[in-house]
Protein backbone atom coordinates (compact mmCIF):
# COMPACT_ATOMS: atom_id res chain seq x y z
CA UNK A 1 0.00 0.00 0.00
CA UNK A 2 1.35 3.85 -1.20
CA UNK A 3 2.37 5.78 2.14
CA UNK A 4 -0.74 8.29 1.06
CA UNK A 5 -3.15 5.57 0.68
CA UNK A 6 -2.05 4.01 4.19
CA UNK A 7 -2.22 6.95 6.25
CA UNK A 8 -5.64 8.56 4.12
CA UNK A 9 -7.11 4.85 5.32
CA UNK A 10 -6.14 4.81 8.76
CA UNK A 11 -6.91 8.43 9.74
CA UNK A 12 -10.35 7.81 7.85
CA UNK A 13 -11.09 4.59 9.87
CA UNK A 14 -9.10 5.83 12.95
CA UNK A 15 -11.77 8.35 13.28
CA UNK A 16 -15.13 6.26 12.69
CA UNK A 17 -16.77 5.79 16.04
CA UNK A 18 -19.51 4.31 14.62
CA UNK A 19 -17.40 1.32 12.62
CA UNK A 20 -15.52 0.53 15.52
CA UNK A 21 -18.60 0.50 17.97
CA UNK A 22 -19.90 -2.40 15.64
CA UNK A 23 -16.49 -4.01 15.73
CA UNK A 24 -15.54 -3.74 12.24
CA UNK A 25 -11.46 -4.09 11.40
CA UNK A 26 -9.52 -2.65 8.86
CA UNK A 27 -7.75 -5.50 6.98
CA UNK A 28 -6.34 -4.06 3.92
CA UNK A 29 -6.30 -0.70 1.82
CA UNK A 30 -4.54 1.16 -1.23
CA UNK A 31 -5.30 3.21 -3.83
CA UNK A 32 -9.05 2.92 -4.77
CA UNK A 33 -9.53 -0.26 -2.44
CA UNK A 34 -10.04 -1.78 1.19
CA UNK A 35 -11.67 -4.34 2.86
CA UNK A 36 -12.96 -4.31 6.16
CA UNK A 37 -14.31 -7.11 7.94
CA UNK A 38 -16.92 -7.85 11.33
CA UNK A 39 -18.02 -10.86 13.30
CA UNK A 40 -22.28 -10.71 13.30
CA UNK A 41 -22.79 -10.79 17.08
CA UNK A 42 -26.20 -11.63 18.51
CA UNK A 43 -27.43 -7.86 19.31
CA UNK A 44 -26.99 -7.54 15.01
CA UNK A 45 -29.86 -9.79 14.03
CA UNK A 46 -33.84 -8.83 13.17
CA UNK A 47 -36.64 -10.62 14.67
CA UNK A 48 -36.00 -13.71 12.59
CA UNK A 49 -31.99 -14.00 13.51
CA UNK A 50 -31.00 -12.86 10.75
CA UNK A 51 -28.47 -10.21 10.30
CA UNK A 52 -30.49 -6.40 10.24
CA UNK A 53 -30.00 -5.22 6.60
CA UNK A 54 -29.17 -1.85 8.04
CA UNK A 55 -25.78 -2.76 9.63
CA UNK A 56 -24.73 -4.91 6.37
CA UNK A 57 -25.32 -1.59 4.26
CA UNK A 58 -23.18 0.03 7.16
CA UNK A 59 -20.48 -2.32 6.74
CA UNK A 60 -20.46 -1.85 2.79
CA UNK A 61 -20.52 1.99 3.56
CA UNK A 62 -17.81 1.69 5.95
CA UNK A 63 -15.31 -0.09 3.03
CA UNK A 64 -16.22 1.93 0.23
CA UNK A 65 -15.84 5.15 2.94
CA UNK A 66 -12.01 3.74 3.34
CA UNK A 67 -11.15 2.71 -0.21
CA UNK A 68 -12.68 6.60 -1.55
CA UNK A 69 -10.35 8.17 0.55
CA UNK A 70 -7.14 6.80 -0.22
CA UNK A 71 -5.94 10.10 -2.06
CA UNK A 72 -5.65 12.21 0.43
CA UNK A 73 -8.68 14.41 -0.18
CA UNK A 74 -11.54 14.19 2.00
CA UNK A 75 -14.22 12.33 0.57
CA UNK A 76 -17.91 11.73 1.04
CA UNK A 77 -20.68 9.63 -0.15
CA UNK A 78 -22.90 11.28 -2.71
CA UNK A 79 -25.35 8.01 -2.98
CA UNK A 80 -25.26 4.09 -2.89
CA UNK A 81 -27.40 1.22 -3.73
CA UNK A 82 -27.24 -2.51 -2.29
CA UNK A 83 -28.40 -5.64 -3.22
CA UNK A 84 -28.76 -8.23 -0.59
CA UNK A 85 -28.76 -11.99 -2.10
CA UNK A 86 -28.11 -14.04 1.46
CA UNK A 87 -28.91 -14.24 4.56
CA UNK A 88 -26.28 -13.61 7.52
CA UNK A 89 -26.35 -14.73 11.04
CA UNK A 90 -24.92 -14.86 14.45
CA UNK A 91 -21.30 -15.87 14.77
CA UNK A 92 -20.98 -15.37 10.63
CA UNK A 93 -17.65 -13.58 9.82
CA UNK A 94 -17.91 -10.86 6.69
CA UNK A 95 -15.54 -9.09 4.60
CA UNK A 96 -16.14 -6.57 2.59
CA UNK A 97 -13.92 -5.48 -0.42
CA UNK A 98 -14.22 -2.33 -1.82
CA UNK A 99 -12.83 -1.56 -5.21
CA UNK A 100 -12.67 1.91 -7.26
CA UNK A 101 -14.08 1.39 -10.85
CA UNK A 102 -14.20 5.16 -11.88
CA UNK A 103 -12.85 8.21 -10.88
CA UNK A 104 -13.60 11.64 -12.74
CA UNK A 105 -12.69 15.17 -11.13
CA UNK A 106 -14.53 15.12 -7.89
CA UNK A 107 -16.76 12.17 -8.24
CA UNK A 108 -15.90 8.34 -7.63
CA UNK A 109 -17.60 5.37 -8.46
CA UNK A 110 -17.00 1.87 -6.57
CA UNK A 111 -17.83 -1.35 -5.88
CA UNK A 112 -18.42 -3.27 -2.61
CA UNK A 113 -18.83 -7.10 -2.58
CA UNK A 114 -19.58 -8.73 0.77
CA UNK A 115 -18.80 -12.73 1.42
CA UNK A 116 -18.87 -14.45 4.50
CA UNK A 117 -16.44 -17.19 5.26
CA UNK A 118 -17.36 -19.81 3.54
CA UNK A 119 -17.22 -17.88 0.36
CA UNK A 120 -20.88 -17.35 0.03
CA UNK A 121 -21.33 -13.75 -1.50
CA UNK A 122 -24.18 -11.99 0.63
CA UNK A 123 -24.62 -8.60 -1.01
CA UNK A 124 -23.25 -6.13 -3.72
CA UNK A 125 -22.94 -2.64 -3.40
CA UNK A 126 -22.38 0.69 -5.64
CA UNK A 127 -21.08 3.82 -3.86
CA UNK A 128 -21.00 7.17 -5.16
CA UNK A 129 -18.51 9.30 -4.16
CA UNK A 130 -17.83 13.13 -4.16
CA UNK A 131 -14.62 15.07 -2.53
CA UNK A 132 -14.66 17.88 -0.76
CA UNK A 133 -11.61 19.21 -2.46
CA UNK A 134 -9.89 19.48 0.98
CA UNK A 135 -6.91 17.52 2.31
CA UNK A 136 -7.21 15.06 4.95
CA UNK A 137 -5.46 16.07 8.10
CA UNK A 138 -3.02 13.39 8.65
CA UNK A 139 0.05 13.56 10.70
CA UNK A 140 3.49 14.20 9.21
CA UNK A 141 5.08 10.55 8.79
CA UNK A 142 7.88 10.51 10.91
CA UNK A 143 11.78 10.81 9.65
CA UNK A 144 13.23 8.01 8.76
Amino acid sequence: MTDLARRGAEVMFGQDRASKALGMELEEAGPGRAVVAMTVRDDMVNGYDLLHGGLLATLCDTAFSVACNTYGEITVAAGFDITFLEASHAGDRLRAHAVERARRGRSGLYDVTVTRADGVVLAEFRGRSRSLGRPIDMPATPER
